[in-house]
């Protein structure tokens, strides 16, 4: 691959997420770090310091100095921040989700069209280890159950849980699901905010594919796990310990390079059908999903390459978690006016 020239980007949002994108962005070999803005000028300074970049005074001394921005800012801000950044011709990585609203989401694509601006979401997940690692089975779900629970942080309170931690598993299930959603059921409660804070969706597809997600910020034992099911094997899923167990259904008589008897599953070798169970932990790959992320994003800039998570696949989980978040309005309405 030959090299070119790096791309000049800055970091819009100094929280917990932009810090950590600024950190790794100063060894990045395809990009030219800038600098940071955000709102609150102590964090800009003393980050700027620590990392010896520019301190950006305002968002407009970025569009003029960057070629890219990381946008990490507060969910209700990223359509105002990416439209000025994309007007401008700036190549945006915007945070899920891509915007607040799914009708903005729409507007910075059709904008991003116009001005041939490459946007990719930070749906970090798709990158982790654990996930990468299962897609060599070529999954086809029947069944996907996830359960994503976060210990309470006031961070992402300015959207519902459905926004902030399950959107991540509705990515993840409309990729490996390829069929349209048919209907949606949905149920969930705020308790610590005037948002959401435990949801619980049913996702129907018309290839009779289903899942059941579950997501929670009041959790006290924080989990991200998920179990794809299908015809010929089943997958578990650690996203946080970056671990798989997958489990495969073969003929009895089948001679398979891998896996062990599942004897863990109780005696279900023994079932009447003429089949065995094998069980195998695949090797997961050791890197980081927010480095990988980030080349990925610079490699589409400089060498054309599609990026893995576009801004139309992140408006297609942001519309699906508006209609989660109608669904739970609607039947906390109900329980309202049965009080």
């Amino acid at each position: 691959m030959k090299r070119t020239k790096k791309i000049k980007v800055s970091v819009i949002g100094v929280g917990h997420l932009g810090s950590i994108h600024s950190r790794l962005l100063r060894q990045n070999e395809f990009a030219e770090f800038v600098g940071v803005y955000d709102i609150d000028a102590i964090k800009v300074e003393r980050l700027s310091n620590e990392l010896n970049c520019i301190a950006h005074p305002t968002l407009e001394d970025v569009v003029k100095n960057a070629q890219a921005v990381i946008i990490a800012t507060s969910t209700t801000t990223h359509y105002s921040i990416a439209r000025k950044c994309i007007e401008n011709s700036i190549h945006c990585f915007i945070e899920k989700p891509i915007t607040a609203k799914y009708n903005h989401a729409l507007k910075l694509i059709e904008i991003a069209n116009q001005k041939k601006v490459i946007i990719q979401v930070g749906h970090v997940e798709r990158f982790n280890p654990a996930l990468k690692a299962i897609m060599k089975y070529n999954p086809e779900p029947l069944f996907i159950e996830s359960h994503r629970l976060s210990q309470f942080k006031p961070r992402a309170i300015d959207v519902s849980v459905v926004s902030d931690l399950m959107i991540h598993d509705i990515d993840i299930v409309l990729w490996l699901i390829k069929s349209k959603l048919k209907r949606i059921s949905a149920n969930g409660v705020p308790v610590l905010t005037d948002t959401i804070d435990i949801a619980n969706a049913r996702l129907d597809f018309e290839n009779g594919a289903v899942a059941n997600l579950t997501a929670s910020r009041i959790s006290a034992k924080p989990t991200r796990k998920m179990r794809i099911f299908q015809k010929q094997g089943y997958f578990s899923i650690d996203f946080a310990n970056q671990n798989v167990e997958v489990y495969k259904i073969v003929d009895e008589k089948e001679n398979v390079a891998s896996g062990i008897p599942a004897n863990m599953l109780g005696s279900i070798n023994d079932s009447p059908k003429n089949i065995k169970i094998l069980y195998e932990t695949p090797e997961i790959s050791e890197t980081n999903a927010i480095i990988e992320e980030h080349n990925s994003f610079f490699k589409a800039i400089l060498f054309g390459e599609e990026v893995p998570i576009s801004a139309f696949e992140a408006s297609q989980a942001l519309k699906v978690s508006e209609m989660i978040e109608k669904k739970i309005a609607k039947s906390l309405q109900f329980f309202q006016s049965q009080r």
